[in-house]
């Protein structure tokens, strides 16, 4: 089949890109923008079926006049003694004059309840920013025009103020988040010039995965869009991001395993064209379970209880389908008609290396397989081990720099208030029928919450304009975003509302700790969802690839114990070394995309060129041995670029994109050079036949012509 592939691409080159050429044009020309069905609507983040998104919905409805979101302005005197009853007066005056100024997407200003804190540090005026989606641009403008005109309304007062809350943050961030991702999208296409550049000495052959990941791009953007059209779906602002960084990932990939197999045939004697076919024959079935691989774990996304991830799955899966049959039709088409010149000016690909760091790492697997088995199993597992110590961490603020107004603002309330002042834990309270609720309803309510475990202050009820509806917010001790707090609210605070409900009328928690503590809920469901079902699907795409039975299984079980070490790793660093609180809620499906569904190519070429090794009639541990040295250079170089890309990540100025480069770089790492080129070639080695059981997967066709090597020095085992 792929050599029938490869005899029509590079018989018809020209029609081919051609044929790309007028079908790129015509996506690009006719399919809707991706931002026609972009949305910032996080209700649909976690299903209806969760409490904190029917309080949600419930306080939407009974407090039509709430805001999308809330700027504090946070008022103390700049000597740090405490408020005077004329400080208060003045706050009170600052908080009209703003509110006289009609600034745009604000209302409310008000300056209770409480707004004076116990220890009268700080007084807050609190104002509400309404936009049609929470991610609007108004309302950062909103913020700007804010703090713009605090200050001359404070002027010789013997007062200052700042602006907490997240739009706040975000005001504060934005140039950092900017920066941290030029720096990344200039970085990642440095190295992977740079380092293809090192490896094949031409420039044709490093601007080839940039030109063809950037058409591949425009095209998926297209598609997507147009899927989203047709089939009412939405995604989230992340995905173009997300998209480049995938494309960016497998798409060089599958260029390098071409380009690897086209130099090694070319050096074998091939004509440019026979080159071609027998690397689209070799390669392509390679490139096809790969990406048949990724496909199916992001389609598995679909699972998802979070709603975020499942809009992703499909959108992941159109850009690596565009991106297989470019990898099989476009670039072998191009490559074809460059033939050599795809390595000008270089020569040296002409000429086989000797004694190679990779001849010499075959030969240790072929040699020592036992040895080397044990020695990567247990790197693994100590790494995996570190599982065992992890915890999620939701606050993204602590993330941030510090020294920022919005930071410094938000610590003084901390230190004036309960230390949920920032993020209200929301309590409602409806009656089961609609009646009205009584006052002594509302009252007794509003006073048993109050004290529930973990609450440090309660803020007094407010009644809605439906007489059924009443809300209490409660002001954790703990920060409203840790750990602490988020489990607080899930295992004991809304246990303890709902009891205090009075009979006939029930209670709801909402807000943004139970937010998160439901995310939790829904993402460590998830995972126990995803995972074993992806690695299922992914071991039935090797049986097929690979007609066994037992690789499949310890190939698999490699990937899986992959994560856990990445995940693992990142534990020990983080929380361990660097003594964080946990690492940020997102890493684990983070790594599901980048390093599960991604690192898995490297498995699949390794063996399935241990499978051609011994089709030749290599000895499973001479195959290990030819396998590793001709195959180890392609898995190096496209892992080394791909964790290149995201180690650029470490050098942002915030904690979780720190994390997330981490983890990502550290997992591919450890797929490529631990996993990929070592454990699973020395556990073939030493697993012999059997591997291929009940197929015989390292038996030569019957009649099928021997391949001639590439003239090297072969490892012996």
């Amino acid at each position: 089949m792929f050599e029938r592939l490869g005899r029509f691409v590079v018989g018809r080159a020209w029609w081919v890109i051609a044929g790309w050429v007028l079908a790129a044009a015509a996506i690009i020309l006719t399919t809707p923008s991706l931002s026609d069905i972009t949305s910032a609507d996080q209700e649909s983040f976690l299903p209806r079926s969760y409490e904190s998104v029917q309080a949600t919905e419930l306080g939407q409805k009974a407090f039509p006049q709430q805001a999308t979101a809330t700027a504090i302005i946070v008022v103390k005197r700049a000597d740090g003694q405490k408020l005077t009853p004329a400080d208060e007066a003045r706050v009170g005056q600052l908080a009209q004059s703003l509110k006289a100024k009609n600034i745009p997407h604000t209302s409310g200003y008000l300056t209770g309840p409480p707004a004076v804190a116990p220890d009268k540090s700080v007084q807050v005026v609190n104002v509400g920013l309404d936009a049609p989606a929470p991610d609007d641009p108004a309302l950062l403008e909103a913020v700007r025009d804010l703090r713009a005109d605090i200050g001359p309304e404070l002027a010789n007062s013997g007062l200052t103020a700042g602006v907490a809350g997240d739009v706040a943050s975000f005001v504060d961030n934005e140039d950092t988040f900017n920066n941290a991702f030029a720096v990344v999208g200039v970085a990642t296409i440095i190295l992977i010039i740079g380092l293809i550049l090192i490896i094949f000495r031409s420039p044709i052959a490093a601007l080839l995965p940039v030109v063809v990941v950037g058409v591949v791009l425009s095209i998926t953007t297209g598609l997507v869009a147009a899927a989203g059209k047709a089939f009412d779906l939405s995604v989230s602002q992340d995905l173009q991001t997300i998209l480049l960084i995938v494309l960016f990932g497998i798409g060089t990939d599958y260029i390098l395993f071409l380009l690897f197999r086209y130099r090694e045939r070319l050096r074998a004697g091939d004509d440019k064209r026979t080159a071609m076919i027998v690397s689209v024959q070799r390669v392509g079935e390679v490139i096809t379970s790969a990406a048949g691989a990724v496909i199916v774990a992001f389609l598995v996304l679909l699972l998802a209880s979070l709603g975020f991830f499942g809009s992703l799955g499909p959108a992941l899966a159109i850009a690596v389908g565009v991106m297989l049959v470019t990898s099989l039709t476009l670039v072998p088409a191009v490559v074809s008609l460059l033939g050599r010149y795809v390595f000008w000016p270089s020569k040296a690909w002409q000429r086989a290396p000797k004694a190679t760091i990779s001849h010499r790492l075959g030969t240790v697997v072929g040699r020592r397989p036992a040895l080397v088995a044990a020695a990567s199993g247990v790197l693994l597992v100590a790494l995996a081990a570190g599982v065992l110590g992890y915890k999620a961490d939701y606050d993204f603020s602590a993330g941030f720099p510090q020294d920022t107004e919005s930071a410094k603002a938000a610590q003084d309330l901390q230190r004036g208030f309960a230390a949920g002042a920032l993020a209200p834990t929301e309590v409602y309270l409806t009656t089961s029928n609609g009646s009205q609720l009584t006052e002594q309803q509302v009252n007794d309510f509003a006073a048993a919450v109050a004290k529930a475990p973990g609450v440090g202050q309660a803020q007094p009820p407010e009644r809605s304009t439906d007489p059924s509806v009443a809300r209490v917010n409660l002001l954790l001790d703990e920060n409203p975003v840790s750990n602490e707090a988020i489990t607080l609210v899930r295992e004991d605070l809304r246990g303890a509302v709902h009891a205090a409900a009075p009979p006939g009328t029930r209670a709801l928690v909402g807000g943004t700790t139970a937010i998160f503590a439901d995310i939790n809920s829904a993402n460590n469901r998830d995972l126990s969802v995803i995972l074993p079902v992806a690695a299922g699907l992914i071991a039935l795409i090797l049986a097929l690839l690979l007609r066994s039975l037992v690789a499949p299984i310890y190939l698999v079980i490699a990937v899986l114990l992959n994560f856990a070490a990445t995940l693992g790793a990142t534990v020990y660093l983080f929380q361990g070394l660097q003594g964080e609180p946990g690492v940020t809620f997102q890493l684990p499906i983070i790594l599901y995309l980048f390093v599960v569904a991604i690192g898995t190519d490297y498995n699949i070429l390794m063996i399935a060129r241990l499978r051609e090794e011994a089709r030749e009639g290599n000895e499973p541990h001479e195959a290990a041995a030819i396998g590793v040295e001709h195959a180890g250079p392609t898995v190096a170089a496209a892992g080394l670029i791909l964790a290149g890309t995201f180690a650029v990540l470490l050098l942002a100025p915030i904690s979780f994109l720190q994390q997330m480069g981490f983890a990502v770089a550290i997992g591919i790492v450890l797929s490529a050079f631990v996993m990929s080129m070592f454990f699973v070639p020395a556990l073939t080695a030493l697993i012999g036949h059997k591997a291929w059981w009940p197929g015989h997967g390292d038996e030569r066709p019957v009649g099928g012509p021997r391949t001639p090597p590439e003239p090297a020095t072969v490892a012996k085992a």
